[in-house]
């Protein structure tokens, strides 16, 4: 009965070995939030080790699956992050680049003397070095220059099955390790916490301003709207009141129990109701002005909307915003209208007089919908919110990003190349930052952009545990464990020693930012995952946009290099 019930279970594991995948998922989200002291796995590298153990299955889930699971992450990160990434290029980025060059040269130096003093051969050390720094590109070009010292046929096939036992063994941990450096000894050495540095980034990105949750809102809003039992002999039109307090528009009349439209010319007599909307400190004036604030009135009532609209009117364009106001069309358009925030690149502006309007802003405007729909024609284009995602825009995004991927430029016969990863990372940087400039492209909603990010990222290291995981446990039990300990040290002392050379040469002060840049210049796309949920927010994708691009460099290039030098 338990052979039958075991070879049924086994039977339909390799039929739908997807099962495996979202078993991995469920269990190692679960193990991931079990939390001990200050500790915490995390969701990713709990569905790693899951997949390690489920491997003893000897089930494998196709690699196309994970190199689609694989783009998803990184595009959707480099999707979100786009904006910011290209605005900070420049001088401080020279200490992202010293990182990830730091890395890549005490990364070969570790794997070099360590192959030196445990007599390892050119191909251990070669996946040593794959594996322990989790660059899978590093078993390309050793195998490649292997392939040119003039082996023999049985010696280059030994040395180059060599480099995929060395990787298959160090690769689980050179990932769990960097998750564990970045999300818990770094902070720990900075003495700082990753969630609390990347919301006061963000609270600087933001120009102050706080950045309010999906249902937050802010218990004094600046705009409101109050029903007035006039009791003061006003007489006075609509648009004389409006100007006599800046920041009000009078919307709706009651007369006589019968509703007038508040068009400019209507004077307001004594003992009519009328609803005012405006910015608060001027409500206060319209108090003293109007009369007695009442609770409600039948048929008062008027339905208000908050709509982004893009900018694409060059008659404002240069003009700062005293003279857009102030100029005799806006004038003549601005009733019921109110200005909430401007937004350039995806960051808010401060809503100063000085601000120069570009083509592009995203002009954020109050107002009632006949009010709204009269002034958006002036100013641009309505952004439309939708639930829905625009897959014509974001499955180009994929489609170009994976061609970056195939490009292979050949220096001194080494081949080097961004991969599917950092072309999907590249092209979602590019999609990104023009979504920000044309807001009427490419939407997407937060929930799915997460979804894409967190199914993406974690399915992606359960398929390498459950095709990985088997054959590391066993080469470990043939080469015993020394070859797994050696591979612990090439992970974490490379990351250890640049977090003090981080600290105390480049200056990192921000634990997030830091983060970031020493997952990226590891190529650590788990540990990065683990430290955009520890962070909250986009903040560490800067730095490791940076870092990530140019470890793919300095890092594939170490392959010939240890193949040389061992």
């Amino acid at each position: 009965m338990f052979q039958w019930l075991s070879n049924w279970i086994l039977d339909g594991l390799k039929h739908s070995p997807e099962i495996l995948l979202f078993l991995s998922l469920s269990l190692g989200y679960l193990i991931g939030s079990i939390r001990i002291g200050k500790f915490q796995l995390g969701g990713v590298a709990g569905s790693l080790l899951v997949a390690v153990a489920l491997s003893v299955f000897g089930v494998t889930v196709d690699s196309g699956v994970k190199a689609v699971l694989f783009a998803l992450f990184i595009y959707a990160v480099g999707f979100e992050s786009g904006p910011q990434f290209f605005r900070s290029l420049g001088v401080k980025t020279l200490r992202e680049i010293f990182l990830a060059l730091f890395i890549a040269i005490i990364g070969f130096v570790t794997v070099v003397v360590l192959a030196k003093v445990f007599n390892l051969d050119k191909g251990l050390a070669a996946g040593l070095a794959a594996g322990g720094l989790t660059q899978s590109a590093i078993m390309g070009t050793a195998s490649d220059a292997l392939s040119q010292l003039g082996l023999s046929a049985e010696e280059l096939r030994r040395l180059q099955g060599n480099v995929t036992i060395g990787y298959a063994v160090t690769y689980i941990f050179g990932s769990l390790g960097a998750i564990i450096v970045c999300v818990n000894i770094l902070p720990k050495i900075m003495g700082r916490d990753i969630s609390d540095d990347a919301i006061k980034a963000q609270s600087e990105q933001l120009n102050g301003s706080l950045l309010l949750g999906a249902n937050q809102n802010f218990a004094l809003s600046d705009i409101s709207g109050r029903l007035y039992h006039v009791t003061n002999k006003i007489n006075q039109s609509v648009s004389d009141i409006e100007k006599m307090v800046n920041g009000i528009s009078i919307e709706r009349i009651k007369r006589d129990n019968k509703i007038l439209e508040a068009t400019p010319d209507v004077l307001i007599k004594e003992k009519d109701i009328i609803l005012v909307v405006g910015h608060r400190d001027a409500m206060i004036q319209a108090n003293d002005l109007l009369g007695t604030e009442v609770n409600s009135a039948s048929g008062m009532d008027v339905i208000m909307n908050t709509q982004d609209v893009e900018m694409r009117n060059s008659r404002y364009v240069g003009e700062n915003l005293m003279q857009v106001l102030s100029s005799d069309e806006v004038m003549k358009l601005k009733h019921g209208i109110y200005l909430v925030a401007i937004h350039r690149d995806g960051q808010p502006l401060p809503l100063n007089n000085d601000i120069v309007l570009k083509l592009g802003d995203v002009i954020t405007i109050y107002g009632a919908d006949s009010d709204l729909r009269r002034v958006i024609d002036k100013i641009g284009a309505p952004i439309t919110k939708s639930e829905k995602t625009d897959w014509i825009f974001h499955g180009l995004g994929l489609v170009v990003g994976l061609i970056i991927g195939l490009i292979v430029i050949h220096v001194s016969h080494i081949p080097i190349t961004l991969g599917a990863g950092g072309g999907a990372l590249l092209s979602g940087l590019l999609f990104g930052w023009y979504r920000a400039l044309h807001q009427t492209y490419g939407n997407i909603p937060s929930g799915a952009l997460q979804l894409l990010k967190d199914f993406g990222l974690a399915g992606f290291v359960a398929v390498v545990g459950l095709s990985s995981g088997l054959q590391a446990i066993d080469t470990i039990k043939e080469q015993g464990i020394s070859l797994f300990l050696i591979g612990v040290i090439v992970t974490l002392l490379p990351m250890l020693l640049a977090i003090y050379f981080g600290k105390y040469i480049l200056g990192y002060k921000n634990a997030a930012v830091f983060a970031g840049a020493l997952a990226g210049s590891r190529s650590a796309n788990p540990a990065f995952g683990e430290v955009l949920n520890k962070a909250g927010n986009s903040i560490p994708t800067n730095s490791f946009a940076i870092t990530y691009a140019l470890a793919n460099v300095f890092l594939t290039l170490l392959g010939p290099f240890v193949v040389a030098f061992v």
